[in-house]
């Protein structure tokens, strides 16, 4: 057997006995951590395979995390007396909105974490592809739309819980999600999520659809010229990074018990770029280690000293880019060294 399969083996046996292995705090880090991990896979679709940066995936992941936290919310609650979240009450809201019925039921809202999303990233891939946006002004013309679902959760404080987000969470299709038990459960759903999402794309990369999107990333107009047209396959990418997006909202959400604004932003959008940055944008598996890797060490540097974390973040980002533009996985993926120190061998040699 392939040294590569006895790790890649060896990591899911691990990952599997995981909630046996380490203490329930570390558990529910490790599971919002692989929640991340789903953002990061769809970031490594879209950016490493398809050139296509974008600064805006907290949209897709507040869009998921959002609508299973409204199930939650009215979740135990008496509709029919005319009982709403607490914090709509606090507001002064007098009935519930009818948007938020259909919420109540709990399948309906799980479609709602996969199609919400997928809906929106495909219509919006669409309108602005179309019309063969892209590069900066597509990262720009992103990260903009997370400012301004940011603002408008914040804004409408009596239907969103504004800055505070939806948070006090207790059942979730008349499951209790607050033992230790649950948090197993919920650990090895996300586990297996990210499992599979992990095959679905490499087999989904190593098919003719991997192979235009990666021919419309080092040449649209030349692929446009061969007689191929790259809207689909760019809509496409977009929209399954949407999709995995919102899966990891959700799962995050299930994890901390808390959605709010902070957490669907333009800076945690951005650390959402960093983790694949560090890890590796070329390489699945690198999407996910860089992920688990940069968001333990916050955890340890922000707890230790909660002033230095953003120092660190940039510190790591400038480092990744500057010697090593491959990320983590570039270290065992490739034979050259980064290219920052061919560079300098280069010149001691001259």
């Amino acid at each position: 057997m392939k040294p590569a399969s006895l790790i890649t083996i060896l990591t899911l046996a691990l990952g599997a006995a995981a909630p046996w292995l380490i203490s329930s705090y570390e558990l529910s880090l490790l599971g919002r951590f692989l929640a991340f991990s789903l953002v990061a896979l769809g970031i490594m679709l879209t950016w490493g395979e398809g050139g296509i940066l974008s600064l805006g995936q907290g949209v897709f992941f507040g869009l998921g995390g959002y609508a299973l936290a409204m199930n939650l919310k009215l979740a135990g609650l008496n509709l029919a007396n005319g009982d709403m979240p607490d914090f709509m009450q606090w507001s002064g809201v007098s009935a519930l909105p009818g948007f938020w019925y259909p919420f109540a039921n709990p399948w309906f809202s799980l479609v709602c974490v996969v199609l919400v999303p997928g809906i929106f990233a495909a219509a919006f891939s669409w309108l602005v592809f179309r019309r063969r946006i892209g590069g900066v002004y597509f990262a720009l013309i992103t990260q903009a739309l997370a400012l301004a679902f940011a603002t408008l959760l914040v804004s409408e404080q009596a239907f969103t819980g504004g800055f505070n987000g939806l948070t006090d969470f207790s059942t979730f299709a008349g499951h209790d999600i607050t033992s230790q038990g649950a948090a197993r459960v919920i650990y090895l759903i996300t586990f297996l999520l990210v499992v599979a999402s992990y095959f679905f794309l490499r087999w989904l990369l190593g098919t003719r659809f991997g192979t235009m999107l990666r021919a419309t990333r080092d040449g649209e107009n030349r692929v446009r010229f061969l007689g191929h047209n790259p809207l689909p396959y760019k809509v496409v990418a977009f929209t399954l990074a949407g999709m995995l997006s919102g899966m990891g909202g959700a799962l995050f959400t299930l994890h901390a018990g808390v959605i709010s604004p902070a957490l669907v932003g333009v800076v945690p959008s951005i650390e959402m770029v960093v983790w694949v940055a560090v890890g590796g944008r070329n390489v699945l598996w690198g999407a996910i280690a860089g992920t688990l890797l940069v968001n333990f060490a916050k955890d340890e540097i922000s707890s230790a000293l909660p002033s230095l974390w953003l120092y660190a973040l940039g510190g790591l980002f400038i480092l990744a880019v500057s010697f090593l533009p491959g990320g983590i996985a570039g270290l065992f993926t490739t034979p050259r060294m980064p290219r920052f120190f061919q560079r300098r061998r280069q010149e001691a040699a001259e």
